[in-house]
């Protein structure tokens, strides 16, 4: 029997839990010392969100198509597969497609298909995904209470900075340009030539550096975007 595992951790929930690759590495070790198994490969997808299918995660991929029948796919929890009970669902039939089968160090339910047991994952499953909405409801309302607050929540569009107090205020060198833009594309000037006009009269963008007319349609959608003074998300 070959023990095959899988370790999984984003960004966020790096820095919320502290569950990283190597704290469930060695989850993973302590559990199939108990075993008996002939060799354990380890495959590890960093920085990858668990609500991301098969085909986005390389690691998972590679540690699927080792599977050989009789083998166990392992991982520390079973939300290190994923939150989303219908991709985990798909993983799982694929394994089982394979004849191996899904094993958690955290004794997340047995390896049985008996009705209990089933139920059991289930109710695991289910869980992890409530917690991952309610992650996301905080972190929705979160930042809604910043924007109330006037304070930063995301990118600073081009005419506004931070304050020392982390509220967004306009900036009256970059308001000149962006009230200029605007004026010549009042007139009818191209994106173009409004770029062209900006460099010529030494009017540089927030990285002292020339205008492009890439650079300058984004600040104007935006600025259309942001009319209502809605300059806090990306």
């Amino acid at each position: 029997m070959n023990v095959i595992a899988y370790l999984r951790v984003s960004t966020s929930e790096q820095a919320i839990s502290g569950l990283g690759l190597e704290a469930q590495e060695i989850a993973i070790k302590n559990y199939i010392s108990k075993i008996d198994y002939k060799t354990l490969s380890i495959y590890k997808d960093e920085g990858m969100s668990g609500s991301l299918p098969i085909s986005k995660r390389k690691a998972l991929q590679k540690a699927i198509s080792c599977l050989k029948m009789g083998d166990i796919l392992i991982v520390a929890k079973r939300d290190r597969l994923s939150r989303d009970v219908r991709i985990l669902m798909l993983i799982e039939d694929e394994i089982k497609r394979k004849k191996a089968r899904i094993l958690s160090a955290a004794g997340e339910g047995t390896e049985s298909d008996d009705a209990a047991s089933i139920l059991f994952r289930g109710m695991i499953d289910q869980f992890a995904q409530f917690e991952k909405l309610r992650i996301g409801e905080r972190t929705k309302a979160a930042l809604h209470a910043k924007k109330l607050q006037g304070k930063r929540v995301g990118h600073i569009p081009f005419g506004f900075k931070l304050a020392d107090n982390q509220q967004v205020i306009p900036n009256e060198l970059e308001q000149e340009i962006l009230n200029k833009m605007k004026e010549l594309r009042n007139k009818g000037l191209s994106i173009r030539k409004i770029a062209k006009y900006l460099n010529e009269h030494n009017l540089l963008n927030r990285n002292n550096a020339k205008f492009n007319h890439a650079s300058v349609h984004r600040i104007l959608m935006g600025s259309i975007t942001n009319k209502h003074n809605v300059y806090y998300h990306n």
